[in-house]
């Protein structure tokens, strides 16, 4: 196969269609919008009399995760693609008005019971699901329990998908078994879930070696045309914190080292690219999600472009909502997240999509959970007609310019990969480690600050939720690249609070002392109660002279600035000489008596951590 070291990725150069939408009225002028953006600016104070309109836009930008430029506004200027079905395919693959047919609704199962797992199979499939996801091994159904599991399905109507891990070969043959038992062998499709660097990346283990990728590969393309031998799964590199362009560059690169592998082996260029499937995470951030998933396809066209691939080769690609997203803490959220991503997917171009049932954090999904998630899609497909429009993110600039930037940023880090040996060198040097952290200490600090907030956990958090009761999941493979939840900090600190009132019969404790009328203190109390009680800690309010019989050892004002310059430093006198051993003040401003603020955009972790240890709740 030829090498990829020296690549660059071109950008796209089709020329946008003239079309007159608006002909009776004048052209837009982009200083005229800067003029009346500017205009909003000044009234909220993040612009001046005196600020150049060419910085207004600035004013408005942020970068994402991957450092790639978001806009405040985006006009023709910004890319536009070419047609759908054409290279290089970030439109969808099909022509216009061909194979609207939808996505592959793909549903996956853990349960380490067959019995179990062939009754949720037979019930998805019989319920709007399309082909079968199972985990095999000690994180999931026992190898040897596959064709009970798979008894009462037919492998000429619905893919199955495994997923093994150390345990792939042992897999492979166990349903290759099946289908030639059956006289299958033809028409059974689906993938054996070949990835010995997705499972060096997740498990810190030996360098796997790809020959018995290739051997697999090699007997799919002899006796079983349908079925595909290797999945790419870039999905572990999300989960360890990683951005969209470093998962799409990794699963790029591991996708080159087995078109190598198989390549040598004997199999033709073609054939190669036609044993890989990839496995992708979209999440709740529906633009960067679809956006990534056309990118997806760029990059891989191009890889296929450089290999002599015939035309049409295109990207598979399986997308999964995000597990870094989903929460323990209200778990009934992770239903709207998990729409918003399988929406996306859809968007996108996702050749199948797998909705996580929400109580994935809790253990093995119950029947109502993967009920939900398989709806979930069907609404998606049926009730809201996503597959009947060919990339309907068509035209977006926004969308355009985001595909193209990210699937610059991704090549990029694909050389260096390339550059670093390829990328088992890179898992084994620490390369790919150091980098995903990087991204996801940017990510955690956001975080932390809420300024990436989540619902129900950092934000609008349910202290007297009660949590469903799920069987516990079996244990997934870890011990390489770490798998992080954006809830995490959150929730630890919520576990806190719960093991201190499970042992002492009442919640940690915070009084918002109220200044003034409720016009006045309501938004900042508001504010206060919803900080303190994302760290499971119970807030009372009253007038700081009902601090003493709150219960509470810690006190917060909450004010308006104006109420703080005349009554701050006599109120925090008040608390403190009724027994508060801390006051908060929730703003900014410095007051006698007042040992520290919370406002927008402060480390909310790190305060609830001081709180909860100056309440002397343990960790």
């Amino acid at each position: 196969m030829t090498s990829t070291h020296s690549l660059t990725i071109p950008a796209m150069t089709v020329p946008p269609e003239e079309l007159d939408l608006a002909a009776a009225f004048p052209p837009a002028e982009r200083d005229r919008w800067r003029e009346l953006v500017k205009g909003v600016l000044r009234k909220s104070g993040a612009a001046a009399d005196d600020t150049p309109l060419d910085e207004i836009e600035g004013l408005l930008a942020r970068d994402s995760y991957d450092g790639v430029p978001i806009a405040a506004l985006y006009t023709r200027d910004d890319t536009v693609p070419g047609r759908p079905g054409l290279a290089p395919y970030v439109r969808e693959v099909r022509p216009d008005g061909e194979g609207l047919a939808g996505w592959d609704v793909r549903q996956r199962h853990v349960h380490p019971d067959p019995a179990v797992t062939r009754q949720a199979v037979l019930a998805d499939l019989e319920n709007g699901a399309t082909s079968v996801w199972l985990t095999l091994g000690a994180a999931g159904l026992p190898v040897a329990a596959l064709p009970e599991a798979l008894r009462d399905v037919y492998l000429d109507l619905a893919p199955v998908v495994l997923d093994a891990g150390s345990d792939t070969a042992e897999a492979a043959e166990a349903l290759f078994a099946l289908a030639q038992e059956r006289d299958q062998a033809a028409n059974v499709s689906g993938n054996l879930g070949a990835d010995p660097l997705g499972l060096k990346a997740r498990t810190g283990g030996p360098d796997a070696g790809l020959g018995r990728v290739a051997e697999l590969a090699a007997r799919c393309v002899r006796d079983f045309p349908k079925l595909r031998a290797v999945t790419v799964d870039g999905t572990v590199y999300h989960d360890a914190g990683g951005s969209d362009t470093e998962e799409l560059g990794a699963a790029v690169a591991a996708g080159v080292a087995y078109l190598r592998a198989l390549t040598d082996a004997g199999l033709s260029v073609d054939e190669a690219f036609g044993q890989l499937e990839f496995r992708l995470a979209v999440n709740a951030d529906q633009f960067l999600s679809i956006a990534k998933l056309r990118a997806a396809r760029r990059l891989w066209r191009r890889v296929a472009e450089v290999s002599g691939a015939a035309d049409g080769t295109v990207m598979r690609v399986h997308a999964v909502t995000s597990s870094a997203m989903m929460t323990r803490r209200d778990p009934w959220v992770n239903m709207l997240r998990t729409t918003v991503a399988a929406f996306a997917a859809g968007i996108g171009g996702a050749d199948a999509v797998t909705v996580q049932p929400f109580d994935a954090r809790l253990g093995l999904p119950d029947d109502f959970a993967r009920r939900i998630a398989r709806n979930t899609q069907t609404l998606l497909l049926e009730e809201s007609s996503l597959a009947r429009v060919v990339d309907p993110a068509g035209g977006s600039w926004y969308v355009e310019r985001l595909t193209e930037d990210l699937a610059q940023a991704a090549w990029a880090w694909f050389t260096d990969i390339e550059k670093a040996g390829g990328l088992a060198a890179a898992l084994g040097s620490g390369l790919v480690a150091d980098r995903l952290a990087a991204t996801w200490a940017r990510r955690r600090k956001d975080i932390a600050r809420r300024k990436a907030p989540l619902t129900g956990v950092s934000e609008f958090p349910n202290l007297n939720e009660k949590l469903p009761e799920r069987s516990p999941a079996p244990e997934q493979p870890d011990g390489g690249l770490p798998l992080v939840r954006y809830a995490q900090d959150f929730e630890a600190l919520r576990d806190r609070s719960d093991a201190h009132a499970e042992a002492t019969g009442a919640r940690p404790k915070v009084f918002l002392a109220t200044l003034g009328p409720i016009a006045v203190h309501t938004a900042r109390a508001s504010f206060a109660a919803n900080l303190f009680q994302a760290g499971g800690i119970e807030t009372v309010s009253g007038a700081p002279e009902e601090f003493a019989g709150s219960g509470a050892a810690v006190a917060c004002l909450c004010s308006s600035d104006r109420l703080y310059a005349e009554r701050a430093a006599d109120a925090a006198r008040i608390l403190k000489d009724a027994g508060a051993i801390k006051v908060w003040l929730a703003g900014k401003g410095s007051f006698d008596g007042v040992d520290a603020q919370i406002f927008a955009g402060c480390d909310a972790v790190e305060v609830l951590e001081t709180t909860l240890h100056d309440l002397g709740v343990s960790r």
